[in-house]
C-alpha cells in the first residue's frame, strides 16, 4: 500500500506517495488546483499502486474541491490535522522547506498517526449545503454586529441621551423609529452615514430570517431526530451537521468525541492517574455541545441529575458540563449516524421502486 500525502495550494496541489511498509518515495506529482489537474494526479496514483490512500492535509477551502473529486471517484481520502504537520516536520531528516516536502510530510504523519485512525473524508452535499449557509448567515450576524455598534456611537454622539435597550438594533420597530428620528434631523454628514447604517442592519436582519428558516427546513429534512433532543434549536443541530460532515466516516462515538474535543486526553504518571482537558479539535462542533449542555443543566431533568450527582463526586461545575458534553457526544453520533442509514435505505428503496417501474413498463415483470 501508499500513502499518497497532498499539499494543497490555491493555484498547484503537490502530492507525494510513500511506500507504507518501507517508508520510501515513491513519486512526486504537482499539479493545477483545477478539475484537469485532478484528473492527472488521480491518473498518477492509479498507476503507482492498485492499493493507496490519499491523505490530505485538513484546509478547509483550499483542500475542499481536490477532496470532493477524489471521493467522487471512489478513492479513499482521510485527512490530516493541521497540528500533526508541525510534528512531522520537526521529525524530517531533510532540512528547508518546500512543496514536495510538506507533501512527504503529510504522507508521513498519516503512516505515523495510522491511515484507519484519521478522520475519513466522506462525500456529503446536504451537509455541504447547511454548511455553507451557516457560516454565510453567521458572517452577516456578525457584519450586522458592527454596523449596530457603529450605529450606536453615531447616535450618542448626535443625542447624548437617547436611550437604546440591549438588542433593540435588531427589531424592525426600532429601526422604523430611529430612520424617521434621522429623516427629521439636519442632513449632516454623521446623518447620512446614520441612515444607511440603519437600511444595511434592515436589509441584513431580513436575509438572517430568510436563512434561519432555510437551515431549519434543511436540518428537519436531513436529521429531524436532533431537533428532539432537549437543547438542540435548529441552528445548534444544523452546526452539528455541518462540522460532523458524515458521521460514517467515524468508526466509533470516541474519535467523533475526540474531534470534538470533548474526549479527555490522559495525562498519567507513575502513579497517579489523570486526564486533562483537550484544548484542541474542532472548535464550532465543541462549541454546538456546550450550548446543549448548558441549557440541559438548566431545565431538562436527568441531565440536572447527572451534573447534580457528578458535583458529588467532587468535580466542580465546569467538570461536571465536560463530562455530560462527552455523553452528548455519544448520542448525537447515533442520531446522525441513524438518520443517514435511514436516507440511505430510502435511496435504496427509491432505486429499487424506479428499476421496478421500469421492468414493468418493459413488459420484463
Amino acid at each position: 500500500m501508499i500513502v499518497i500525502g497532498t499539499d494543497t495550494h490555491k493555484r498547484t496541489h503537490t502530492c507525494g506517495a510513500v511506500d507504507a511498509g518501507t517508508g520510501r518515495l515513491a513519486g512526486e506529482k504537482t499539479a493545477a488546483a483545477r478539475e484537469p489537474g485532478f484528473r492527472e494526479l488521480l491518473a498518477w496514483g492509479r498507476e503507482l499502486d492498485e492499493d493507496r490512500v490519499w491523505a490530505i492535509e485538513d484546509c478547509r477551502h483550499v483542500s475542499g474541491s481536490l477532496e470532493r473529486f477524489l471521493v467522487a471517484a471512489g478513492e479513499r481520502v482521510v485527512r490530516v490535522p493541521l497540528k500533526l504537520m508541525g510534528q512531522s516536520r520537526r521529525g524530517e531528516r531533510a532540512a528547508g522547506k518546500s512543496d514536495p516536502i510538506d507533501a512527504l510530510a503529510v504522507a508521513r504523519a498519516a503512516l505515523r498517526e495510522g491511515v484507519d485512525t484519521l478522520p475519513a473524508a466522506h462525500l456529503d452535499e446536504e451537509a455541504l449545503e447547511i454548511k455553507l449557509l451557516t457560516d454565510h448567515r453567521e458572517d452577516l450576524v456578525k457584519a450586522r454586529s458592527e454596523d449596530q455598534c457603529r450605529l450606536r456611537w453615531h447616535l450618542h454622539d448626535l443625542w447624548p441621551d437617547l436611550g437604546l435597550p440591549a438588542g433593540c438594533l435588531d427589531r424592525a420597530v426600532w429601526l422604523d423609529r430611529l430612520a424617521r428620528r434621522l429623516a427629521r434631523a439636519g442632513q449632516g454628514a454623521r446623518v447620512r452615514v446614520a441612515r444607511e447604517l440603519v437600511v444595511e442592519i434592515r436589509r441584513r436582519t431580513r436575509r438572517v430570517v430568510e436563512l434561519g428558516r432555510e437551515i431549519a427546513a434543511l436540518v428537519e429534512e436531513q436529521a429531524p431526530a436532533l431537533l428532539e433532543m432537549e437543547g438542540c434549536g435548529p441552528l445548534t443541530a444544523a452546526r452539528l451537521i455541518a462540522e460532523t460532515a458524515g458521521a460514517g466516516r467515524f468508526s466509533s462515538d470516541a474519535k467523533f468525541a475526540r474531534l470534538a474535543g470533548v474526549a479527555p486526553i490522559p495525562a498519567s504518571s507513575g502513579n497517579r492517574t489523570r486526564h486533562r482537558l483537550d484544548r484542541g479539535g474542532n472548535r464550532r462542533l465543541n462549541c454546538a455541545l456546550h450550548r446543549i449542555a448548558v441549557t440541559q443543566g438548566r431545565c431538562h431533568t436527568p441531565a440536572r441529575e447527572f451534573l447534580a450527582k457528578k458535583q458529588a463526586e467532587g468535580k466542580t461545575r465546569r467538570e461536571a458540563l465536560r463530562c455530560l458534553k462527552r455523553h452528548l457526544a455519544r448520542r448525537v453520533w447515533r442520531l446522525l449516524l441513524d438518520a443517514e442509514r435511514g436516507r440511505s435505505e430510502d435511496t435504496v428503496d427509491a432505486q429499487r421502486d424506479s428499476q421496478g417501474a421500469t421492468d414493468h413498463r418493459d413488459g420484463l415483470t
